[in-house]
């Protein structure tokens, strides 16, 4: 599998005129906006794929599995060949919020064996600052259909009883703003707080000012300071697995490998048998 995580635009650039380019993904989302596919048809990189998260990088919502489950490995191999990608050809990802949203089909494919997937480095704004265009509309001819086999497991994944214990004997790192880690505000789960023993590591710390991951240094020295170390197995969470996977594609860059959990906040919060801390401290 590819060690690389990031494309910059100017590789994805030549990469599109070559005589093999690479799958595009456009995964525009963000909690409570709708509308991702209608940004997509206003402007996207030329060639690029709509992919819909809600529906194509997640199954329905669960209590058990959280806003955002892992989807059905079948139905996810039927959406990645309807977006063309086949055994052997790269797949770069991007959304118009620094890849927060993005990470979720890298993780995803990654998960289910896709090779060489990539996050766009600087997302849309940063190919768009490169001089880069833009195409409108829905891709004119459709992609030709792709002949990949997805097999899953290839990344791990916590189930809540893990998340906990990885919590007290582990590192697991909470990627959600901090205000909700603390449980001073939470606008979509049954509860406010944070699993207890978890650390405050906000995704948008992972980023540049101009949206791009920081450099390996930077993010190791990041995670160092919550308590990374080679010793240590780190997990992540968030609201609902989403934000969580960016975490991990920046702990991938800073070379620490780590697991997700994928109901998160959402499904630990369902359950009123589980704790819930608030605070500035792990509790």
């Amino acid at each position: 599998m590819s060690t690389a995580v990031t494309t910059t635009p100017t590789e994805l650039d030549l990469a599109l005129r070559s005589d093999a380019p690479p799958v595009v993904l456009d995964v525009r989302w963000q909690l409570g906006d709708p509308n991702g596919r209608e940004y997509y048809r206003v402007g996207h990189i030329p060639g690029a794929v709509f992919a819909d998260l809600d529906t194509e990088l997640a199954a329905p919502p669960t209590p058990d599995g959280g806003r955002h489950p892992i989807p059905d490995v079948a139905r996810l191999q039927e959406a990645a060949r309807r977006w063309g990608i086949s055994a052997g050809r790269p797949v770069v990802v991007y959304d118009d919020n620094g890849n927060t949203a993005a990470a979720r089909a890298w993780w995803l494919l990654r998960w289910a064996g896709v090779e060489d997937v990539t996050l766009l480095d600087g997302a849309l704004a940063g190919w768009q600052s490169a001089g880069l265009r833009l195409e409108a509309g829905d891709p004119v001819p459709a992609p030709q259909p792709g002949d990949i086999t997805l097999s899953p497991g290839r990344l791990p994944v916590l189930d809540a009883d893990e998340a906990a214990g990885l919590a007290r004997k582990g590192l697991l790192l909470d990627a959600r703003a901090a205000e909700r880690y603390r449980g001073e505000t939470e606008p979509v789960d049954p509860r406010a707080g944070h699993i207890p023993g978890a650390v405050s590591a906000p995704t948008g710390d992972n980023l540049t000012a101009a949206g791009t991951f920081l450099p390996a240094a930077e993010l190791r020295a990041r995670f160092t300071e919550f308590g990374a170390d080679p010793a240590t197995p780190v997990g992540v969470y968030c609201g609902s697995g989403v934000t969580a996977a960016h975490q991990i594609a920046a702990l991938a860059i800073a070379g620490i490998d780590a697991a997700l959990f994928p109901g998160s906040w959402s499904a630990w919060s369902a359950d009123p048998a589980r704790p819930a801390a608030t605070g500035f401290q792990p509790g």
